[in-house]
Formats: C-alpha cells, sequence, structure tokens
C-alpha cells in the first residue's frame, strides 16, 4: 500500500525545509504555514522510487528533502500524472503539472538539475481540493475526480 513518507514545510521563501510529522491543509491555499499559498502550486510532491533511481544513477545518497518539496509519497508513481487526484488520509489533491528541477538541484547533487527533468524526476505540484490534516504514513492513492 502506497503511504505518505515525508512531510516538510517552507515557512519563508528559500528557506530550510522543516521535517514535520503532521500538517494542515487548506482548499485552494495549500499547507498551513508554508511560504507558497494559493495559486496553482499549493503542494508540491516526490516519489521516493523515483528520487532514489536518480540517486542511483548519479551515484549518491542525498535525503530527499533536497529537493525541497512539501510531499514524499512512497509506493505509488507520480509520472504523467497531470489532472489525476490523489487522496492522501482524507485530504484530496489534484495534481496539474510537474515540477520543473531548478539549479538549486545542482547544489545538492552535480548534474541532478539534468536528470530530474527525464520522467517527472522533479515530481509534480497539485491544488488541494480539501480541508484536513495529512500525517505521516497516512495511505495515499488515486481517486475518481468525480467522488467527494
Amino acid at each position: 500500500m502506497a503511504r505518505l513518507e515525508g512531510i516538510w514545510i517552507k515557512r519563508v521563501k528559500r528557506g530550510p525545509m522543516d521535517p514535520v510529522e503532521r500538517a494542515t491543509l487548506l482548499a485552494g491555499a495549500g499547507i498551513v504555514g508554508n511560504a507558497n499559498q494559493g495559486g496553482r502550486r499549493q503542494v508540491t510532491l516526490i516519489d521516493r522510487e523515483r528520487w532514489t533511481e536518480l540517486m542511483d544513477e548519479l551515484g549518491a545518497d542525498v535525503d530527499p528533502s533536497a529537493r525541497r518539496a512539501n510531499l514524499l509519497v512512497d509506493g505509488l508513481s507520480l509520472e504523467d500524472s497531470r489532472d489525476r487526484v490523489l487522496s492522501i488520509g482524507r485530504c484530496r489533491l489534484r495534481v496539474l503539472g510537474e515540477t520543473a528541477p531548478c539549479q538549486r538541484m545542482d547544489e545538492a547533487v552535480p548534474g541532478l538539475q539534468r536528470a530530474m527533468r527525464a520522467r517527472w524526476g522533479g515530481g509534480a505540484f497539485a491544488e488541494v481540493l480539501d480541508d484536513g490534516e495529512i500525517a505521516v504514513d497516512d495511505p495515499v492513492s488515486w481517486s475518481d475526480p468525480a467522488v467527494h
């Protein structure tokens, strides 16, 4: 079963990614306390398997927090997931697109930015559809967008 493996909150733009066990989501806004609120990029996600592939490809062993995404899912691929609805615990997120890797990725691992360009290696960004709390180890699955 897929699960939520990690949650990070960025309290200020370009600031550190603070790991947390729980977070509150607000529909149309994002994660409470996160610097990025509203707009199309309310929450960013990466998947564990793709991160591990990238680390193997580059011969690196860097923590996924270096990606600077908010959520790390395990057991579920984000590749080509645009317009799909992801359920995390009791909350739903609509994936709006692929997160483009920035030059900061090369600060973490030389060559990472280029490697992330393939197969949605930079992860995805999403809008929050439901208010609620999420927690590490919550179940994660794709859901029908028509189901509320």
